[in-house]
This record gives C-alpha cells, sequence and structure tokens, in this order.
C-alpha cells in the first residue's frame, strides 16, 4: 500500500491521541542534521496536499532531512500547521454550514483578505475541517486526496518527526515558519513564546538541535532569539519589505537586509537567511536561468547559512530552459533535478523543495554522504 499511514489516520485519529513527550530521548532531540540539507516544503507537498501528517510523512520517506510547517494560531492559542491563516483555499471550510456565518473580511499584512480564518476556530473545530490541495491546476493528481487528511498541531508535527527518526535511525529535522506574527501579536495571540516552549518541552535546545524558526519579520526573529538559543532564519523576499518595518515607519527593504552591510546586522541575530531562490540566480530574457548574484558568497562571509526557496517541480516554477513536454502546461514536470543541481554549485547549504525524493537524487548525485553539520 503506497500510502499506509493514510489509512491510520481515517480509521481511527492516530495522530490526535494525547502527546508523549519524548525528550528523554536525547538522540531525537539533539541529532546532528547534514552540512547541505534537503527540507521538504509543506512536506512532499508535490505529491500531498501540504502541510499535513501524511505530505510530512511522505517527505521523510522519500529522504527529506527536515520538515518545515508554516505555523498560524487559533483562537484558543494552539499553534497548528497551515500556508495562511484564511484557510479557503487548504481546507473544505466553504463548504461547511456549520461555519458559514464566519467568513469575513480582515486586513493581513495591509491586504484585504476575505474567507475564514484560523483565529476565529479552536483547535477542536479546525479538527472538524480536511485539507484540500491548493493548487489544483498545477497538481490535478493531489485532489483525490481532498477531505481524507486532518489540520495538524504543531505537537502533532514534533511527536511525527521523533517518531519517524527513531523508525527510519536518522535525525528528521523540524524548520518551522511564523506566519503574519506582527498580526497575532495585535490581536492578543502572540507565538513566539509559544513555540519556544513547545519546542523545549520537546527536548530541543541550543543551536546544534536539529531545529530552524524562520520569519520574514525581523521583530519575531529577535523576541525568539531572546527566548532560545535554537538556530534562527532571516527569510527574505525579492521584493517588499517586512511587515514589522511597515508598521514602524522603517524604510529598509528586503534587499538591504540583503546587501553585505545588511547581512552583518543579520548575523547579530539569526543563523542563517532564506532568499527567494531569484535572489540567488535571477530569471533573465525569456525566463531563462542569468548568472548567479553573489549572494551566496556574502552571507556566508557574514556567518550566515543559505537555504533558499522554493523548489517545484511542475513547469511554471522552472526557467525555460529546464521546462519539458508542452512550456506552457501548468502541470507538467519539467527537469527540477537539474534546477537543483546548478544551485547547489554556488555553494547553499540546503534548499527547500515541494518534492524531497528529487531533492535527494539530486543532492546524492553530487554530494553521496550525509556529512553532519
Amino acid at each position: 500500500m503506497r500510502y499506509p499511514w493514510r489509512i491510520a489516520l481515517i480509521a481511527g485519529p492516530l495522530f490526535m491521541q494525547p502527546s508523549i513527550p519524548l525528550a528523554a530521548d536525547a538522540d531525537l532531540a539533539h541529532g546532528r542534521l547534514p552540512a547541505v540539507v534537503v527540507i521538504g516544503h509543506r512536506g512532499a507537498s508535490a505529491l500531498l496536499p501540504e502541510h499535513t501528517l501524511e505530505a510530512y510523512a511522505k517527505a521523510v520517506e522519500d529522504g527529506a532531512d527536515i520538515i518545515e510547517p508554516d505555523l498560524v494560531s487559533t483562537r484558543d492559542g494552539i499553534l497548528v500547521a497551515r500556508h495562511e491563516n484564511e484557510i479557503s483555499g487548504t481546507t473544505d471550510v466553504a463548504g461547511r454550514p456549520e461555519f458559514a456565518s464566519r467568513k469575513t473580511t480582515r486586513l493581513i499584512d495591509n491586504l484585504s483578505v476575505t474567507g475564514w480564518f484560523t483565529e476565529d476556530f479552536t483547535l477542536a473545530e479546525l479538527k472538524t475541517l480536511r485539507a484540500r490541495e491548493r493548487i489544483p491546476a498545477n497538481r490535478p493528481d493531489n485532489t483525490r486526496y481532498d477531505g481524507l487528511f486532518q489540520i495538524p498541531a504543531l505537537q502533532e508535527v514534533i511527536d511525527l518527526a521523533q517518531r519517524m527518526s527513531r523508525e527510519k535511525g536518522r535525525t528528521v529535522g523540524l524548520y518551522l515558519e511564523l506566519k503574519h506574527p506582527s498580526h497575532f501579536k495585535s490581536i492578543g495571540l502572540p507565538m513566539e513564546k509559544r513555540l519556544v516552549d513547545t519546542l523545549h518541552a520537546s527536548g530541543y535546545r541550543g543551536r546544534t538541535a536539529p531545529v530552524f524558526l524562520q520569519s520574514f519579520e525581523v521583530s519575531s526573529l529577535k523576541d525568539i532569539r531572546a527566548l532560545t538559543d535554537l538556530s534562527v532564519v532571516q527569510l527574505l523576499a525579492s521584493r517588499g519589505r517586512p511587515e514589522d518595518f511597515r508598521l514602524s515607519g522603517d524604510r529598509r527593504t528586503y534587499a538591504d537586509l540583503a546587501s553585505p552591510r545588511g547581512l552583518r546586522e543579520v548575523a547579530s541575530y539569526a543563523d542563517g537567511i532564506g532568499p527567494s531562490k531569484d535572489m540567488v540566480i535571477p530569471r533573465g530574457a525569456g525566463n531563462k536561468s542569468a548568472a548567479p548574484t553573489t549572494l551566496v558568497r556574502d552571507a556566508h562571509a557574514a556567518g550566515l547559512l543559505v537555504h533558499p526557496y522554493t523548489f517545484r517541480p511542475e513547469n511554471p516554477f522552472l526557467p525555460a530552459e529546464l521546462r519539458t513536454g508542452d512550456p506552457s502546461s501548468p502541470s507538467q514536470r519539467g527537469n527540477l533535478a537539474a534546477e537543483i543541481r546548478t544551485f547547489l554549485a554556488t555553494g547553499i547549504d540546503g534548499f527547500f523543495t515541494d518534492d524531497p525524493a528529487v531533492g535527494r537524487q539530486a543532492l546524492d548525485s553530487l554530494h553521496p554522504q550525509r556529512e553532519p553539520r
């Protein structure tokens, strides 16, 4: 059976049983990761609906060193894994009449968003919903799993990573992103301390623990740094500026943070950067790959790791020279392995991918040994 965990979840909510802390096993919370890491972006989200326990488990089965949940808060202050706090595109909430009255419009990061928001639901209510494929035009095969999988809480993801570390005999790391931390703080649901407390209670402490904590917002990361010595990563986008900068009137942009001077400042509170991949290798004329920038070299000079995002297998996400078949097809796969190998040649320390099996193959073709960092 291809996905045995799917049947277990449906037959009896396997991951909803009371969590048993696994902190006593030091190898799980302090195991070493390879020098160059494959990060399962939202799980194996090219193959299963993102941010589900099933997608995370599939990522590990396919060779991911780390799984990456995005985290938002419920009304009762529980951190759960969703791409956004607005969940109409990733769950069946829009078709649930009992929640119809909760549809609303909110200003999220200065953008008007209409839908259903996690902060209006308790964890118990969210557990009654089921996940859906977020980008069905790109991943039509994933829609066969619509309605099967639950929304996982952070503790469930931690338990999964620790259980699979035991089963696989290797460390499965966690890469946790706080989404919209300024928004949640403004409504009385700050996430930083809840995140750190949950990780500490599960045994994760110190820079060498297999955990990275990431955000696009600088102040959120500085708050985290004051609470823990777990590794911190500053996410960078190719356009715009951090939301907390906008709110405070700071005119600096992500480009400013990515400059040599900006990277030295980032290094004062973070251990790495997670740049958009076009900040490492831009696209030029005809959407073809251009020459690499100096970002990787500059970041390493500042003492920072570099983990670019996101490597996806479908043609629309690839440079023109690596698309195959119908280059305009939204769902046909191109040569993702070749793209990843090109980025590895720049000296990156890992990468986020929606298809960890391809990422594993690409990395192992160049670095067959998993050297610890």
